[in-house]
Order: structure tokens, then sequence, then C-alpha cells
């Protein structure tokens, strides 16, 4: 992630892109995110995931073995 704090917080950047687009494939999110954060790694991308689905603001669910759907509850 980068050095300088981004004016927006990545979890609010997750929340906001949910709300446009409904659900997102946990791969294609990344890719939307690296707009924004260009070194964002997918370990960070996760640790971001899990916090805002223990808070009970998100839903991660399976699709395939290494597929997941992310959707706002």
């Amino acid at each position: 992630m980068q050095k300088i704090w981004t004016p927006l917080p990545l979890h609010i950047a997750i929340i906001e892109l949910l709300q446009k687009k409904g659900s997102y494939v946990d791969v294609e999110l990344l890719r939307e995110l690296k707009k924004f954060y260009e070194d964002l790694s997918f370990r960070e991308l996760n640790d971001a995931l899990m916090r805002l689905e223990l808070k009970g603001i998100i839903r991660v669910s399976r699709l395939t073995k290494d597929k997941r759907n992310i959707e706002l509850v």
C-alpha cells in the first residue's frame, strides 16, 4: 500500500464500489481498487474484506475454488 495516506480509506472505497455495482468478484474488485491504490496487494484486500465481513457490512461467498463473490448485506 502507499506510504502516503490517501484521502479515501480502503474500506470506504470498497463500500462505495459495492454500492455502485452491487457485487464484485474478488479479482474484479482488486482491479478496480488498483486504479486508486496502485500498490494494493491481494493480502491487504483480504484483510479489509475480513474486517468488513466481521462488522456485518458485506457478505463474501465462494463461487469456485479460487473466486469469491463480494456483496453488501
